[in-house]
């Protein structure tokens, strides 16, 4: 997957944005005791969706695999329950 495919997976709503944009002001706010501008508060957000998310979607696709590889486990495993002896 290309970077362009990436970023088309990572793109937020109106409405995520906004409530991240408010999440990270409230940290700002709450954690650190700073007001930061508007513009401060989106090149945070792009930052963290530029180089953290792609971290974390890839983690998140990491994480699927593991479950289903172990779902497949437990199916391969109940099958194989269904024998009967003879």
């Amino acid at each position: 997957m290309n970077r362009d495919s990436v970023t088309q997976i990572m793109r937020l709503s109106d409405a995520q944005k906004k409530q991240m944009i408010g999440e990270i002001k409230a940290f700002y706010l709450d954690v650190r005791g700073e007001e930061i501008g508007m513009i401060e508060q989106q090149q945070i957000l792009d930052l963290f969706c530029e180089h953290m998310a792609p971290i974390i979607y890839n983690k998140a696709l990491d994480d699927a695999q593991y479950w289903y590889k172990q779902q497949m486990e437990n199916l391969s495993l109940d099958y194989y329950m269904l024998y009967k002896d003879f």
